[in-house]
């Protein structure tokens, strides 16, 4: 279990960084080379979610989504400085419960 959250944990630091620093590049006018990095970024997360152990890839990315909502959250406060309201948490949490019962709930 712990390497599955590993595993989600650096795919969406992956998009997330990425797709920062692309934003970075096209929306606050830094250098060309953060939308060369960050799309080389973009590349690496679409492999790294392959190395879960989940033979589906629809329920893997499924819950991979709930733990980007989760991180994209931290990022926001972390790194964009914005604090998440009270709502924000509640759509993390139930993000948290799906991606829990997605994952690990008992199948036959």
């Amino acid at each position: 279990m712990l390497l599955t959250i590993f595993v989600f944990i650096i795919a969406g630091l992956a998009e997330i960084g990425g797709g920062y620093m692309v934003w970075l590049w096209l929306r606050e006018s830094k250098p060309l080379w953060y939308g060369i990095i960050g799309s080389l970024i973009l590349v690496a997360y679409g492999i790294i979610p392959t190395l879960q152990s989940f033979p589906s890839f629809g329920r893997v990315y499924a819950a991979y989504g709930g733990v980007f909502v989760i991180l994209a959250v931290l990022w926001g406060m972390f790194v964009d400085k914005k604090t998440p309201d009270m709502y924000d948490w509640i759509g993390a949490a139930v993000c948290v419960v799906g991606v829990s019962i997605m994952l690990w709930a008992p199948r036959s």
